[in-house]
């Protein structure tokens, strides 16, 4: 049986705080076990925020570090590609409105990304957390920054991973991978050009076929061959939206692949970023062709005060292809804790 979290009114959530920040693991943990463990060290709960039931999972023990998932419409299950953490670390991982185990909304237009940062805060306040670390890999690191400008009061470390401060950032990236296809598997631009001549645009379901045949190494890979051995271990575990593309083209517009819209196109966080007191690692991968190296490296022109570190064996998910480099950076970004 599951067990549910409820956030509700304000005067309840401060009784709420004092109880889980006095005993932080007594909810999620009973003599080391929980009766919705997925493995020894995993325990996943439903949290009640906004009047959606938002699934995570605790794994490990120390500060809280939040691992926020990209698509936007992704579930968190790749994420557990950095439960080696876990020694470290109390991870938590996090599916948004949406998406995952997490509630679906019955209108699209309830996803949006100051939806998303309400709901982090939530959580936070759910578990009952003072200060977080996050990280947030693509568009978790969007809503990693949204969320740091916000509540930065709350953020302990920042980690913002192969993501995009800017809608201008996130349209040069899509006008890149359309260069990179339509110069490399040119049947397929043919084809998806025939299609958009005919008034499809990127939301529709035969545009979204013929745009998923290219290969996910391609695009995201410096050794596609690494991704083959990269499967989180979550035998038996659900998730009915391990990618939810409505939510995905609410964000990005309904063209989105094409031309950006939504919150995304309308987000930007270049003047904010340098006013962040807290530390923080900025990463990217050099073979990345979604957030290419020429606009992750003007990062350090707007966040001066953080470390930016590039992986020169990476594409999209250094996590996959650097694992020993990426996870000894993070040690000490953290201090050796």
């Amino acid at each position: 049986m599951l067990k549910t979290i409820i956030l509700s009114p304000p005067i309840r959530i401060t009784i709420l705080s004092f109880f889980f920040i006095t005993l932080p693991f007594g909810l999620f943990s009973q003599s080391g076990k929980s009766e919705d463990t997925i493995r020894s060290t995993l325990h996943g709960r439903y949290v009640v925020v906004n009047n959606a039931r938002l699934w995570v999972e605790l794994e490990g023990k120390g500060t809280p570090l939040f691992l926020l998932a990209g698509g936007p419409g992704s579930s968190h299950k790749y994420m557990h590609q950095f439960s080696s953490l876990k020694e470290k670390h109390l991870l938590v991982y996090v599916d948004g409105y949406g998406r995952g185990r997490s509630d679906t909304a019955k209108l699209v237009t309830e996803y949006g990304l100051s939806r998303d940062v309400e709901d982090l805060e939530g959580i936070r306040l759910a578990l009952g957390f003072n200060k977080i670390d996050l990280l947030g890999h693509s568009y978790g690191g969007v809503s990693a920054q949204a969320y740091a400008v916000k509540y930065r009061a709350n953020v302990s470390h920042l980690i913002l991973a192969d993501t995009f401060f800017s809608g201008e950032m996130w349209q040069a990236n899509d006008d890149n991978s359309n260069h990179e296809i339509e110069t490399n598997f040119p049947e397929i631009w043919g084809t998806l050009m025939n299609l958009r001549l005919d008034g499809a645009k990127s939301m529709d379901p035969p545009h979204q076929k013929i745009y998923s045949t290219v290969p996910y190494g391609f695009l995201y890979a410096y050794d596609p061959g690494k991704f083959e051995q990269a499967k989180p271990d979550e035998t038996g575990m659900e998730h009915p939206h391990a990618f939810n593309s409505k939510l995905y083209y609410q964000f990005v517009g309904d063209d989105g692949d094409f031309i950006i819209g939504g919150d995304i196109g309308k987000m930007d966080f270049r003047k904010e970023l340098k006013d962040l007191k807290m530390p923080i690692l900025i990463y990217s991968g050099r073979y990345d062709r979604v957030a290419v190296p020429k606009f992750a490296n003007l990062y350090p022109r707007y966040a001066p005060q953080a470390r930016f570190v590039m992986f020169e064996k990476s594409g999209h998910n250094p996590q996959v292809e650097e694992p020993e480099k990426l996870f000894k950076l993070l040690d000490d970004f953290f201090g050796g804790k």
